[in-house]
């Protein structure tokens, strides 16, 4: 007689025994199954074991790998989100984790270096504008219209039924350097004004309304020669048209926000700085004046 048996892999490991062993004991012991008696000598046996054909490790850990495609019109981090959502529901067992692997991993790289990007793009244009400037108050005016781009920007891409992805950060990265020349016009015409003698509040009006001209020609030239990008459909056309739109769409929205906040945001750190707990933390301190500080500390200590 044959008996065909599968044998649990998980119970034989826990055990301690082998295929042969469990081969061994049924026959020496005659064992009685729905099929017949197990009689030694007698008796067919065809052990099988369920399991992996292959087991792949991963820093030395077991791992299973499942592949998936995605369809044409399904982003991959919304589709990332809704494999994670569905392996949350499963619950998973203590000393089971889950990976990202291919194209889902290298999204989660790039966020994260986009991430600090963004935040190293924002200390070098501080750094950059208070040597300009010769302040620390001015830069910080300038970069309040900063973080207005970006959620136009993203609005820009919703209206447009785009997606974030990496081109589209990239143009939201662009986007920080165009918005910031807006405010560099309007402070720097104001510090001229007032350097000459001008009272505050009339060199800020003044001054704005000078370069109200240079910053609508600037803003209407960017944005005419990004409108055959974002309109474009030929082939590659949808990786370019998201830049595009995200420019587009965070300066010109940006456009009227930043003409009315840079002035007011002017005035207001301009008190904050003439205040007088700044003046004695030193805050309103300019940079060339504590440069003087610097030099003249360093030469006293090595006199």
């Amino acid at each position: 007689m044959k008996f065909n048996i599968i044998l649990d892999a998980k119970k034989m490991q826990a055990l301690g025994v082998t295929i042969d062993q469990v081969k061994t004991a049924l026959q020496r012991e005659n064992v009685e199954t729905p099929g017949g008696k197990v009689e030694q000598g007698k008796s067919d046996l065809s052990l099988r074991v369920l399991g992996p054909s292959q087991i792949d490790r991963y820093n030395r850990q077991r791992q299973l790998k499942v592949y998936c495609n995605l369809e044409t019109w399904k982003p991959l981090e919304s589709a990332t989100r809704d494999v994670n959502a569905i392996i949350d529901q499963m619950s998973l067992l203590p000393g089971y984790d889950r990976q990202m692997s291919g194209r889902a991993r290298r999204l989660e790289e790039t966020v994260e270096a986009f991430a600090l990007a963004f935040l190293l793009s924002l200390v070098f244009m501080y750094m950059i504008l208070a040597s300009q400037f010769d302040s620390f108050i001015h830069p910080v005016t300038i970069m309040t219209s900063i973080p207005l781009s970006i959620p136009f920007a993203l609005i820009s891409l919703m209206l447009t039924q785009r997606t974030l992805n990496i081109r589209t950060a990239l143009g939201i990265l662009l986007l920080f350097g165009i918005v910031k020349k807006n405010g560099i016009l309007q402070i720097d015409y104001t510090n001229t004004l007032r350097a000459r003698g001008m009272e505050r509040d009339k060199a800020i009006i003044d001054a704005n309304h000078a370069r109200l001209r240079p910053i609508l020609m600037t803003t209407i030239s960017i944005v005419a020669g990004l409108i055959p990008a974002a309109l474009s459909k030929g082939p590659g056309s949808a990786q370019n048209s998201g830049i595009a739109i995200a420019v587009i769409g965070g300066q010109t929205m940006c456009l009227l926000i930043t003409l009315l906040l840079t002035p007011v945001a002017y005035s207001v750190f301009d008190d904050v700085a003439q205040t007088h707990v700044f003046q004695r933390f030193g805050v309103g301190v300019s940079i060339q004046k504590l440069r003087q500080r610097i030099t003249s500390w360093s030469s006293s200590l090595f006199q």
